[in-house]
């Protein structure tokens, strides 16, 4: 059984390891011929004229991942500790299964029904419709689930000895849950927030359906924005040369993007067992 364990971690590993040769090899045409300043400093996006700027794409992302982030952590937050504390058993478990359902859906869906949906009320509001807040609000939907369920493991985690002190002292319920629950479930919800980070950064047909799919800096909630996985699903059918390895670029800075995630999720464990 070690082998066996050993040997499915090795192949996971390998596989990340495989991964990120690829596209390092991939990129390594447009990384030779175009510095690394052209990618954040040229006039634009425009492989037809040799221009490679990626910056625009990656504000794109990071704003939209940003954006829902700062959504979907309190309400998903929210919805763990409703779940955990405050609903009955049989509202908690519809709510759960909520939730999970929500997990559960294709993201094309999501992008259909942002398309379909939000797009058109937010173009009431401020053309064009297609916008960062779309992409934002499309987001928030799709990581709130992880987010919500990651905490609520975590407060389930926490030991029943701690709460059982807590109520014996007097502690009210919402003192009870931000001195005590929060605290010692910290680690898992902060894992799980880096993992619904993750998913946002990396997104690509919901995102590519709602957004607008122009290359800019977002000056505004309501301007429309690429971003660097759209860039990507866009683009790869008929790039070639420099154009796909530049494309592979982009690749690889999700890529690197992803790894820090994973470095801080693995730092946060290593605290949490220490």
């Amino acid at each position: 059984m070690l082998w066996l364990l050993c040997g499915a971690a090795g192949i996971a590993a390998a596989l990340v390891l495989l991964i990120l040769l690829f596209l390092s090899a991939e990129s390594w045409p447009a990384l030779r011929h175009i510095s690394i300043g052209r990618f954040l400093n040229d006039p634009s996006w425009n492989p037809g004229e040799s221009m490679y700027k990626l910056t625009p794409m990656l504000s794109g992302t990071l704003y939209a991942a940003g954006g829902a982030l700062l959504l979907a952590i309190p309400l998903g937050i929210a919805s763990a500790l409703f779940i955990a504390y405050y609903a009955s058993p049989r509202g908690a478990g519809i709510y759960r299964h909520l939730i999970e359902l929500l997990a559960g859906i294709p993201s094309v869906v999501y992008g259909f029904w942002g398309l379909t949906t939000l797009v058109p009320l937010i173009n009431q509001l401020h053309p064009p419709g297609a916008s960062l807040l779309a992409g934002i609000l499309v987001l928030t939907l799709m990581i709130l689930p992880t987010i919500a369920l990651t905490a609520h493991a975590s407060l389930l985690s926490v030991p029943p000895d701690y709460l059982r002190g807590a109520a014996a002292l007097g502690i009210s319920r919402w003192g009870m849950i931000r001195g005590v629950a929060l605290p010692a479930a910290k680690t898992g919800i902060a894992a799980g927030i880096i993992l619904a980070a993750g998913r946002a950064i990396g997104e690509t047909m919901a995102v590519l359906m709602v957004t607008g799919n122009v290359v800019q800096h977002a000056a505004s909630l309501f301007d429309p924005i690429r971003t660097l996985a759209a860039n990507i699903a866009l683009e790869m059918p008929y790039a070639m040369g420099d154009h796909r390895a530049a494309l592979f670029v982009s690749g690889l800075t999700l890529m690197l993007l992803v790894m820090m995630l994973w470095s801080v999720a693995a730092q946060l464990g290593r605290n949490r067992d220490g």
